[in-house]
Order: structure tokens, then sequence, then C-alpha cells
């Protein structure tokens, strides 16, 4: 038996992860993921008029923001039988577009760049080397000898009072960091700029939908911002855009592509055999055949046979979570009924010798596709597209191939998984240009509807699919005498973070890990690197809430 390691919290997410894996000769065998508290909104929505639905469930995070509401509103309008204006599928494709463009940036850089940047290594950089490196990689408006300096030391400010802030719960001087000095410096001072542009992307959201976090501008039918679509506001939001969308081209990716050349053994880590894309963004009503981003199912990395997406497929399993029974449901016939139990993956080892265990170990279900664990994300919408031929992705994703000399089986990993975040920004960045002059036409063309006017029936079902920034995401709505009786939903962190399932088959990021080389067992940042690589949202996965008073818990996690 080999060491086990324990990673909990786990920081640089939403939520509160636990990962624990088991090391033998210097790489992972085993691994469990545990999502360490309760997920009750679908108890909080029994009762309620389906009209509310979206704005309960969009406070699941207040990151994953405004994808949770479109999935509910989604949702409700297929039980009630509402198709919305064109107006609406645009104005909702510019403010999911919105949001890909902040997530991507802000999991780039704040999320998981510090797993790869030795950011206490940059003050034993040279400023002037460091201008002339970023000179030749990147087209950024700032740079110059003196502006590194004056990042250095600030950078240097925090180190010598050995209170580093928000960079401070990281394994500095580790050996598997490998950027030099210059390039880590470089890399911290794109850090602090995307701190700023990631506020102008959300701030796209406030001029249609009001505010952000949790945008208020839907409603069961289309949008409620029809007084906002004015010229001042349109160029608002073409202004911001532009500018975003200028960091991706000239600082992300360009980023992305450097600190990549030097940890090319990682596009042979960490990968995943299953995928699944519901696809999104309809060019048009005739949804699912004219999604920008095509959904398909890849089995076995497969990629000649990709088959489109059937939610009736979909199942749930809590063998290993702590629910009641009600096994491999399909979330229509889903039950969130909680039976807190012991933490126990001992899988009969010598604790469940002594103390016999029921195998449980995480609140996140683990939900399965005919069967079979799923990865989601940008690395499954991204070799779906790839495979699909689509033209936006199939020239950037060969463009990265051709840089940084790997193979296509490269794709399949860590790396492929982080470079299809950057790939698929860039992708749908440029699409919301084509979106915007669409809506800007019909305006000018005399169609300002953005509402389908309906009625609420006594009884319906439906489903909302839509992909998001970490994944598939889909809400199922039962509706009884106008109010809805059952509401269940699968998020991404759902699919990627699950425990093992009723089959004793692992979930997409224990199965990645497997594999993984570990330098030093007491600073597995070799983990980390996997794990923030699928961008954990375990908020949108579990919530608080006590079973008995209702009442909902907040919790600090130092």
């Amino acid at each position: 038996m080999g060491k086990r390691v324990v990673i909990d919290p786990i920081t640089r997410l939403e939520g509160h992860l636990r990962i624990e894996v088991e090391i033998s000769g210097g790489k992972v065998v085993n691994a469990w993921s545990s999502g360490q508290l309760f997920r009750g909104i679908e108890i909080i929505l029994q009762g309620r008029d389906p009209r509310d639905a979206h704005h309960f469930v969009q406070r699941s995070c207040g990151v994953c923001t405004y994808v949770h509401a479109l999935a509910s509103i989604r949702a409700t309008e297929a039980a009630v039988g509402v198709k919305v204006p064109d107006n609406a599928r645009i104005i909702r494709n510019l403010m999911h577009g919105a949001q890909f463009q902040h997530d991507h940036i802000v999991h780039f850089y704040h999320l998981h760049a510090l797993d790869w940047v030795d950011v206490v290594s940059a003050i034993k950089a040279d400023p002037k080397k460091t201008a002339a490196l970023a000179d030749n990689v990147s087209e950024a408006r700032w740079g110059g000898a003196a502006y590194y300096k004056r990042i250095q030391e600030k950078l240097k400010a925090f180190v010598d009072s050995g209170q580093l802030g928000p960079l401070n719960n990281a394994y500095w001087g580790h050996s598997a960091y490998r950027l030099p000095p210059e390039a880590n410096l470089m890399a911290a001072a794109h850090y602090i700029e995307a701190l700023r542009i990631q506020s102008r992307a959300a701030r796209m959201h406030a001029i249609f939908g009001g505010k952000n976090p949790h945008p208020q501008f839907l409603v069961v039918g289309g949008v409620s911002c029809a007084k906002d679509l004015n010229p001042d506001r349109i160029s608002e939001f073409l202004y911001l855009w532009k500018e975003t969308q200028e960091f991706v081209e000239r600082v992300y990716i360009p980023d992305l592509l450097a600190v990549a050349s030097f940890y090319k053994e990682w596009g042979g880590i960490g990968g995943s055999e299953n995928f699944l894309s519901y696809g999104d963004f309809a060019e048009n009503g005739d949804e699912p055949e004219s999604h920008y981003m095509p959904g398909g199912v890849i089995l076995d990395r497969s990629l000649n046979s990709i088959k489109p997406p059937d939610q009736r497929a979909i199942t749930e399993s809590v063998t290993h979570a702590w629910y009641e029974d009600g096994n491999d449901l399909h979330p229509f016939e889903g039950r969130t009924q909680p039976k807190h139990g012991d933490y126990d993956t001992d899988e009969g080892g010598l604790l469940s010798f002594f103390f016999k265990g029921d195998g449980k170990y995480s609140w996140v279900k683990a939900p399965r596709y005919h069967g079979e664990p799923m990865e989601v994300g940008p690395l499954a919408r991204v070799l779906i597209g790839y495979a699909k031929g689509h033209p936006d992705i199939v020239p950037a994703v060969d463009s990265v191939l051709k840089k940084l000399d790997v193979p296509a089986g490269a794709l399949f990993s860590t790396l492929g998984r982080t470079a299809a975040r950057g790939i698929e920004t860039l992708a749908i960045g440029n699409a919301m240009e084509r979106w915007m002059n669409r809506l800007i036409e019909n305006l000018r063309n005399g169609d300002d509807q953005t509402v389908t006017p309906w009625e609420m029936p006594e009884t319906g079902k439906g489903y909302g699919l839509n992909d998001v920034p970490r994944g598939a995401l889909g809400h199922w709505i039962e509706i009884e005498d106008k109010k809805i009786k059952n509401y269940q939903y699968v998020v991404p962190s759902t699919w990627n973070f699950s425990p093992r399932c009723s089959g004793g088959k692992l979930g997409p990021v224990e199965n990645a890990l497997i594999g993984t080389p570990v330098a030093d067992a007491k600073q597995p940042l070799e983990v980390l690197r996997t794990v923030h690589s699928f961008d954990p949202c375990l908020a949108c996965a579990i919530h608080v809430i006590d079973p008995d008073s209702n009442e909902v818990y907040k919790v600090r996690v130092i």
C-alpha cells in the first residue's frame, strides 16, 4: 500500500473540495474526490412558482453566475411550451459569451497559473530581460523595463513582509517549476493586469443584465432589457467586448503558449477517456443543429464516432455519496435526500476489517452517461469541434499543436485541457461580434421583440441544457398545480468531480489523477495542476442546509 496524501481544502476554486490520493513509486495510483458540503437548493425550490426558479438557482455560485439562470429558464420554457424571439436568443448568447471571456481569463491567471508560475522567483528577474521577453511573446499595451521593475518591487514587498496575501498558499521553490525568473515576472505582471480586464468583462453583464453577479434580465419567454437596446448601451457593450477580446488575442493566448512550452510533458498526463458536451450558442431558433459550439459524445477517445448527446441516457449514482438510496436515477426521477455518514475511502483495507463502513465519501453525486463517467468542459467542446471540422476550432487547435510541436494525442491531457480553454475563449469571443451585428440589424429593421407571451399550464415537464465555461449543465423541472413539484440539476463539477458510481468506476478527476508524477508527497503541486485544470466549482455542486430547520450555514475556509 502506498502513501496516502490528503489536500483539504484545495484553494483557488469556488467551494470546498477535498482530494485524497495514494502515491506509490513517485506516482498517483489511486484517488478520491470529495465534496465536503451538502447541496440542497433543489429542496428549497419545491412548491415555488416556476417563474422564480432561475433567481434561486443562479445563486448556486458567484462565479458561474448567469449560466444556472439560463439553464433554468430553458427548462421552464420547455415545460410551459414557449419559444423565445430572435433578439432574446441573441442577447442570451452575448451574455453567455461574456461569461466565457470573464471565467476563462480568471481561471487561467488567478486560479491555475500559479501551478506553473513561481511568483517568488520573479524577484530574482532582470526587468530589462523581462521587458525584452514580453515584447517577443505578446503585444500587450503595457511593458518596458521600468514597468516590470515596479511590479517586481511590489512582489518583493509582499515577500519581505512574510505576507503574500492571495499568493500565500503555494509551494514556491518547488522542483516542478520550470519557468525562468524573467518569465515568472512577466506572468506575475499579467496576473495583475488580468484583475483589471476581468472586471471589464463582468461589466458586460451589467449592461444588459442590470448587475453582476446574478444578472436580472431573464424572464420565461425572453429577456426584459428592451429599453437597454439603444445606441449608447450597445456601443458600451461593443467597447468592453473589444477591449476584452484584445486581451485574449494579445496576452492570454501568447501567455498560454509561452508557459505551455516549458511543460510539454504534461501533454501526456491527466487525461480522460470519455467526453460529453450538450453544445450551445444557437445561431438561429433550430436547436441543437445550429449550435456554434456543437454537442456530442466521445467514448474511449474515439474522434471518429461522435454521437449526439441524449439527456435520457443520464443517471446519477449515490452508492458512494451521502444520500438515501435511489440509485442510478434519471434527473426527472431524481431525489435529494441527504444522509450523512462517515468519510470512508478504505475500500476493504485495514480500517474496514475493524469497522464496517458504507464506502461513502462525498456530497457530490456520480452522474453517468449510459453508465460511463464523462469529462465535461472546454476540452470536451474543443475535441468535438475539432473532430467535426469546426471552421474556427480546427485552425486554432492545429496552430497550437504546431507551435508547441506536440501530436494531436497531447490534447487528451492536463495541458490539452488548459489549452482548450484559451482556444474556445478566442473562438467564442470572435463569434460575439457577429451576434452583436445581427442584433443591430434586427433593430434597424424594426424588429424589437424581446419576449413571447405565454400562460402557465397546470402541469408540465421540461429540461434545459447548456454548455457553460466549466462544462455540460442541465436543469430538470416538473410542474404540478402550477408549482414546482420536483427540480434537479446536474452541474459540470458534479460530472467532473464525482466519486465512484454503483459500477465502481472512478469519476473523471479521480481517473485523470492516476499516473500523475509527484516529486514530493509533502508538496503535491502536480496533483493541484490536474485538479485545477478542470476549473472546479464545488459551490455549484454542494451547498449547506440543515434538513431539520432549513437554516443555511455560511462556512468560512481559511
